[in-house]
C-alpha cells in the first residue's frame, strides 16, 4: 500500500488496494462504516488517506497524489474479536526540507513516547516524551486530538494524550494495549473539522503528519503488534 502511494495514483485506488490485502488476509477492515456515536454519519472508507493539511480521517477520493504531497495512511484490522490500528507518513517525491524533517520528527516523537511505556510508568510519562519531541525539533503537538486504548472496541479508553507531566496520569500495568499516535504539524496547534465533517485539519493550512502504532505492555517493557 505504501509503495502504490505514487505521483498520479488515486487516494481512492489505495483505499481499493488496502480493502483487498485486508479481505485476502482474513481480517475486517476496522474503519469502514464505523462511527464512533450512533448519530454519526459511518466511515465509508477501509482507509484513511490525509493530504498535506489534513491531519488524520481523510476520505479517499478522486484526488490524484503529486509530487510535494505529504500522504498520511492510517490503517485499521479487525481479527477474532480484537483490533489493530497503525499509521505512517511518507513524503511523496520532492517534498521541501521542512517537511521532510516535520515527517522524521513525528516518527521520532511516537519513538520517543514508546520508550516510556513500561509497567509502573504513567501515560503523563508518554504525552512528555512526545511533546518534548515535537518542541525540540520546532514543530508544534496537536493536543486536541489524542491516542486511545483499543481491543474488542476500535477506540476504548484510557485516552493518551500526546503532551503531559512526567508521573503523571494513570499509571501503565502489564497486559495493557494501546495505541500512541503523536500528530505533528508545521504551524500552530489548532485545528478544525474538514467540509465533509469527517477529516480534521490545521486550522492555519499548514502541513501536518501523524504516526501511531498498537502496543502491548509486557513484563519487561513493550511489544509493537503493528508494522508500519
Amino acid at each position: 500500500m505504501v509503495t502504490a502511494a505514487n505521483p498520479g495514483v488515486k487516494t481512492i485506488n489505495l483505499d481499493q488496494i488496502a480493502e483487498e490485502l485486508i479481505t485476502v488476509a482474513g481480517y475486517t477492515p476496522s474503519f469502514k462504516n464505523y462511527r464512533e456515536n450512533p448519530k454519526d454519519k459511518p466511515y465509508p472508507a477501509s482507509l484513511c488517506v490525509s493530504i498535506n493539511d489534513e491531519i488524520v480521517h481523510g476520505i479517499p477520493s478522486q484526488y490524484v497524489i503529486k509530487k510535494g504531497d505529504v500522504v498520511s495512511l492510517d490503517l485499521g484490522l479487525y481479527y477474532k474479536g480484537y483490533h489493530l490500528d497503525m499509521a505512517r507518513t511518507i513524503n511523496i517525491g520532492n517534498s521541501n526540507k521542512r517537511e521532510v524533517l516535520l515527517v522524521d520528527a513525528t516518527f521520532r516523537a511516537l519513538m520517543a513516547g514508546i520508550e516510556e511505556v513500561r509497567p509502573g510508568k504513567h501515560f503523563g510519562d508518554i504525552g512528555y516524551a512526545i511533546k518534548k519531541t515535537g518542541d525540540d525539533c520546532g514543530f508544534a503537538v496537536v493536543r486536541e486530538l489524542c491516542g486511545h486504548g483499543i481491543g474488542h472496541h476500535l477506540h476504548e479508553e484510557p485516552q493518551i494524550l500526546n503532551y503531559g507531566r512526567r508521573y503523571s496520569g494513570e499509571e501503565i500495568k502489564e497486559g495493557m494495549v494501546f495505541c500512541i499516535e503523536p500528530m505533528l504539524t508545521m504551524g500552530h496547534s489548532q485545528i478544525k473539522r474538514s467540509k465533509d465533517g469527517f477529516a480534521f485539519v490545521t486550522a492555519d493550512g499548514s502541513t501536518a503528519a501523524h504516526f501511531e502504532h498498537t502496543i502491548a505492555v509486557t513484563k519487561q517493557g513493550y511489544r509493537i503488534l503493528t508494522v508500519l
